[in-house]
């Protein structure tokens, strides 16, 4: 998806954010109505200028249709329900550009809320939920029946299995850690802003072997919304345009069999090179890497599948002084990502590539902020989203030199 040009290019025009976190007695749809409406007001437009609304539930798994019936929302000319996980966030800008593009609808608003944690004592959704995987019969039921259940130890597989074929280690996952904690100091809306050390990675309990707990994202509640209209609708709209450039999915259906590449290749090395192409631009164009961390593992991983480095480099390379963290020479993470900021599936990047690319980033806003590449990660890594963003129709040239 890309090649967008003219009057009706796509473009991200207005971003809600509410509250995140621990934030009780409000459900999904309640935060999504929330985060509908702060994107709205953010790009200077009226809620009855909404058409398209397109939707995406979490853990809690209670976001429906329903939102634009209680939201007041009449006559909409686009309405579904995108679930791909976290790859949702991804996959709901590249389907509301294609509408927009179309004619189709003028404003689409995309939406991601959840609601899984409850106060102290109230119990919390089912961890299970979202993985993308299924209670099943036949050789698929043998990871349930192992007590493979949830998605810790099941991304530990794929951890583990990079390690024993590559050689990456548990320090090396902590670097991507300590650097993305860095980040988060100049997030004021992170809930994690403290320092930390290699030291305290490796000092962090183990959740499941190789993950520690600094490996490992948060669990948020809350909501995010973007608007996608067309570049011509953003011309004299409140915000700057943040436009649509290139986008690309890819779904590997891992076999469970021994040639599978799961661990080892994920999804992001289709939809990674397939968006740059659409987008027209190269890795050494971008500015602004925004990558989704729901471990460590999963950054790594995607580092080496868009082509920062080669194949099974991605733990030295995360590693190398210079290399990560706000001063280092690759801006990755800025916001400190779902490991230290908040948890709101591809919306916590996507989010995040939004604030750069207009250049309100405050504290840890990047110098050069032209391009960023997005991605969203679904179920076991069985799902990828890649979206290439910028802050104008018509990038540099390409010349890949670097940023």
């Amino acid at each position: 998806m890309g090649g967008f040009a003219g009057a009706r290019a796509p473009v991200i025009a207005g971003l809600g954010i509410t509250e995140l976190g621990n934030v009780y007695g409000r459900t999904s749809a309640d935060f999504a109505a929330d985060a509908v409406r702060r994107a709205v007001a953010d790009a200077g437009l009226a809620l009855g200028d909404v058409d398209g609304l397109l939707t995406n539930t979490g853990l809690a798994a209670d976001l429906t249709l329903g939102l634009a019936r209680d939201m007041g929302l009449r006559d909409l000319r686009l309405l579904s329900e995108v679930q791909a996980f976290g790859s949702s966030a991804g996959a709901m800008v590249q389907y509301a550009s294609m509408a927009v593009a179309s004619g189709m609808a003028d404003v689409v608003a995309c939406v991601f809320a959840d609601a899984p944690l409850r106060e102290p004592g109230a119990g919390s959704a089912g961890a299970y939920a979202g993985t993308g995987r299924r209670l099943t019969q036949g050789w698929r039921a043998l990871d349930v029946a192992a007590g493979l259940l949830g998605a810790n130890p099941l991304y530990a597989l794929a951890a583990r299995r990079h390690m024993l074929a590559y050689g990456t280690t548990s320090e090396q996952l902590g670097a991507i850690a300590v650097a993305q904690r860095a980040w988060a100091a100049g997030n004021p809306r992170a809930r994690f802003r403290e320092p930390i050390t290699l030291a305290d990675h490796q000092a962090s309990r183990m959740i499941a072997d190789p993950y520690r707990l600094l490996d490992c994202c948060l669990v948020s509640n809350g909501g995010v919304a973007v608007l996608v209209t067309s570049a011509d609708r953003a011309a004299d709209l409140a915000q700057p345009p943040v436009h649509v450039l290139g986008g690309a999915q890819a779904h590997p259906g891992y076999p469970a069999s021994s040639d599978s590449t799961f661990g080892l290749v994920s999804g992001a090395s289709q939809a990674g090179p397939a968006a740059l192409k659409a987008a027209g631009v190269t890795l050494g164009d971008i500015d602004v890497v925004e990558l989704y961390d729901c471990y460590t593992f999963t950054v790594l991983l995607t580092l080496e599948d868009y082509g920062f480095c080669a194949k099974g480099e991605g733990g030295p390379f995360a590693a190398t002084p210079g290399v990560l963290g706000p001063d280092g020479s690759l801006k990755l993470n800025t916001g400190g990502g779902q490991l230290s900021s908040y948890y709101m599936w591809g919306m916590t990047p996507l989010s995040e590539a939004v604030i750069q690319v207009r250049g309100q980033g405050g504290e840890r806003q990047c110098e050069r902020h032209e391009l960023a590449l997005v991605s969203g990660n679904g179920g076991i890594l069985d799902h990828h989203s890649t979206l290439v963003l910028g802050a104008s129709p018509r990038e540099r040239s390409i010349t890949g030199s670097g940023s």
